[in-house]
């Protein structure tokens, strides 16, 4: 006798390494049915997370839109700004900083729209302790929280922070040549906009001997947390490697630094009609350059010879 049996929906599932497509279209079915969530994925941080075209619908993707003037002139951005497509699959976010060592975001949706505006939410850091005992040994903040003091930076090093992503970076370069920043901004395909204050800037670009003979003029960026990073020569090659650091770049794979400079240019051909020609990359980094460009409905192809090789985006 075969005896029927009630079939019952689960209430927690369990989903290990998500790493494709498919598989987050799958999560974020499951978690729409009301079922309890676990995932892991790859990706040591939840920037990382945002800036991958294949996982970012785990935490609600982010695609390009176009703001009105009004609206444009109240947030203070151009016109095209990012933000999140949906609501994410995962409520709440966790990084293994190491074996005994916690970050948790715990609400995603608010850390992923700070992030797209530009404003850093740092995690709540929990640590296991030898006897057993979880310590909580930072509480998540905001840098926009009103009590919430950006931390003072050495003059050797910017914060920690990467620099959000589609955010336009404001450089005042005291005593750095305006040409060579220029074109290093532009060989690393990075998004930034070169100021003249202090005050009007998100970081201070300095020369190593400006900084020791004139230190008071930077007291009142630092005293504002805008970070001062200091370069030991005007030469191009030094001013490349500030940028490297400014924009946290070795802490990001090739893949993501290159859709990061094909997004920076979508932007400028949605709001401009202008044609934009990338940085030579690899046959397989251009193939991931053109499937962004796809997605965006814009025209898309390889020019020039090996290894100068490079893409094209145009409307």
């Amino acid at each position: 006798m075969i005896e029927a049996v009630e079939n019952h929906m689960p209430e927690v599932i369990v989903i290990d390494e998500i790493g494709t497509e498919a598989e987050a279209l799958a999560a974020r079915t499951i978690a729409e049915r009301g079922v309890q969530l676990i995932g892991t994925a790859h990706g040591n941080t939840l920037d990382n997370l945002i800036v991958n075209p294949t996982l970012s619908d785990l935490v609600g993707g982010i695609h390009a839109v176009t703001l009105s003037d009004e609206e444009a002139a109240r947030r203070g951005t151009q016109k095209t700004v990012l933000e999140r497509k949906a609501p994410p699959t995962f409520d709440a976010v966790i990084e293994i900083l190491d074996i005994n060592k916690l970050a948790i975001h715990h609400d995603v949706s608010q850390v992923v729209d700070a992030y797209l505006r530009g404003f850093v939410t740092a995690p709540e850091i929990r640590q296991l302790k030898p006897d057993g005992v979880v310590e909580v040994i930072a509480g998540q903040e905001s840098y926009t929280h009103p009590d919430f003091v950006p931390p003072r930076l050495s003059t050797d090093r910017v914060a920690e922070a990467a620099i959000p992503y589609g955010r336009v970076l404001r450089i005042f370069p005291y005593g750095i040549s305006r040409n060579k920043l220029e074109r290093a901004l532009h060989d690393l395909g990075l998004r930034a906009q070169i100021v003249k204050q202090t005050d009007q800037s998100d970081v201070v670009l300095t020369l190593k001997a400006h900084y020791r003979r004139d230190a008071g003029k930077f007291q009142d960026a630092v005293a504002s947390g805008i970070p001062v990073h200091v370069v030991r020569s005007n030469t191009y090659q030094q001013i490349l490697g500030a940028l490297r650091e400014v924009f946290n770049l070795s802490r990001i794979s090739a893949e993501e630094r290159a859709l990061q400079a094909a997004q920076t240019a979508i932007e400028h051909v949605l709001q401009t009609s202008e044609p934009v020609e990338l940085s030579p990359q690899s046959p397989y980094l251009r193939r991931l350059q053109h499937q962004l460009a796809n997605q965006h409905q814009l025209h898309s192809q390889s020019v020039g010879v090996e290894p100068s090789r490079r893409l094209r985006i145009s409307k």
